[in-house]
């Protein structure tokens, strides 16, 4: 990653009025809309993350999932709790800043994971 990533500082995080969409301002003048579905299931959580190589979690159904809220969790990072009860993700300014700029292949990457699965956007089921 660039040396972007690390040095930007965020100015401004906003969640929008349907709670669906975090926007965070960066010092440089980067601004981003993230998406709360993008978040929640590319979340860095050991939940979704898993605990080591290849436990990485595919999270179907959450493309109406919103923000409940947004606590800061010491100087460099926020803890995002979704409305699905989903709160353990700790999204660094490096990690939002790396959404920002990579999210559309990183969601794309989620799709195709979610359809070699049998799963889609709208059913939390798992797939059989």
């Amino acid at each position: 990653m660039t040396e972007a990533f690390d040095q930007a500082w965020p100015t401004e995080l906003r969640v929008s009025e349907d709670r669906r969409t975090l926007t965070v301002s960066f010092d440089d003048g980067a601004s981003f809309s993230l998406p709360a579905e993008m978040m929640r299931v590319l979340s860095p959580s050991a939940e979704v993350q898993g605990h080591g190589p290849g436990q990485k979690v595919t999270v179907p159904g959450k493309r109406l999932v919103g923000i409940r809220n947004v606590v800061a969790a010491g100087n460099y990072a926020v803890r995002i709790a979704f409305d699905d009860g989903h709160d353990s993700g700790i999204f660094t300014w490096r990690y939002l800043r790396e959404l920002g700029q990579d999210g559309a292949s990183l969601f794309a990457g989620y799709e195709a994971e979610l359809a070699e699965k049998g799963m889609n956007r709208d059913n939390p089921a798992v797939a059989r």
